[in-house]
This record gives C-alpha cells, structure tokens and sequence, in this order.
C-alpha cells in the first residue's frame, strides 16, 4: 500500500487567488529516515511543527534542499481562481483532482494533515466521492487526518506547497531545487 502526505497552501484573492494541496510519495522503507531528517531539520524551534511561514528565505533554501535528497515524489495540485470565501470549494476540486493523480502513481492511502472535525469531514465526503464515482470500481483510496505536530511526513508536503506557492508568485528558486522530484498540474476550481 502507497501512502501519500498531504498538505495544503492558499492564496485568497479576487482575481488571483490559488489553493495548492502538496501529496509526498515515499516509498515505506524510507519513511523512518525521512522523519529522522525532518526532525533534524526542525531543530531546537520552539514550534510543534517545522512550518514554511515560519521560515526565513536561508531556512527555506535549506528545508527545499533537504526535501529534494530525500527519495520521493511531490504531486501538486493548484486550483485557481480562489476568491474570498471560496477556499473550501476550491479545496474539493484540488482534492479530487489530486486523488486520481496519486490513484495513478499507486496510492491507497492519503495520511493528510488535520483541520477541524468539520473540515475533515468534508475532506473524507470529497475522498469517498471520488472513488466511488471516478476511480476504477474496487479502487482502494482510504484517509486519515493526522495532527501536523505528530507527522514530520507532512512537513515534507508544507514545505513543498510553500515552494509551489512561491513559485506561483514569482520566486522559483525553491521549485528549482526540487527539480524533478515536483509534479504540478493546474485545476480549475470554478468559483
């Protein structure tokens, strides 16, 4: 079974906005050494979890550097446009497109990181949706919210949607390095 981290990034703007959900693939054997380095990354920040937006430009340089040696995959998805208000549709349809994506890459498991019960909720209906009625009849696609300051995978997924986010405002220096480690597909939110 493939398990993806997922993470999420937005931006609401009239005309502008984007939402960005970041899936990391690792392969199982891989994944210890992967939350040993995560943690190490981390340091002795007084943060229960290694964040993007806590990051000075050095730290991110370093955080997307470190993502990159790792063995992995980063699929992302980015819906535009996300008005005010909007980004829980905008959210579905990244979602939604981004299952089918990991579907494709083997995936049968998404390990996302938690939000309110409400929203986890949505996030599960969104998930069951799509493979009920997009996924090949029989597809396996099950979900989990994990709290982000217990998961160092997801951190990977924060940093790699805080480096697509960049790059969608116009600093690829932190894609650049994830080179082509990074899948990014657009997604039409219709909000």
């Amino acid at each position: 079974m493939r398990t993806a981290w997922l993470d999420e990034s937005f931006r609401e703007h009239e005309t502008a906005g984007f939402y960005i959900i970041a899936a990391t693939v690792l392969d199982p054997a891989v994944a210890g050494t992967a939350r040993l380095t995560m943690r190490g990354l981390k340091g002795p920040r007084d943060t229960a979890k290694l964040h993007w937006n806590e990051m000075d430009r050095t730290e991110r340089k370093d955080a997307a550097q470190t993502v990159a040696a790792q063995e992995g995959l980063h699929v992302v998805s980015v819906g535009s446009p996300v008005p005010r208000r909007k980004q829980e549709r905008a959210r579905s349809k990244c979602l939604s497109a981004l299952i089918q994506e990991l579907h494709g890459f083997g995936v049968s498991r998404l390990c996302l990181e938690a939000r309110e019960d409400e929203l986890n909720a949505r996030d599960i209906r969104t998930i069951a949706t799509v493979r009920q009625t997009v996924l090949p009849k029989g597809s396996m696609m099950r979900a989990e919210h994990i709290p982000g300051a217990t998961e160092p995978l997801l951190w990977i997924s924060d940093i790699v949607a805080g480096a697509v986010r960049a790059q969608r405002l116009g600093d690829s220096r932190y894609t650049d390095l994830l080179g082509e480690t990074l899948i990014d597909f657009d997604v039409a939110t219709d909000c």
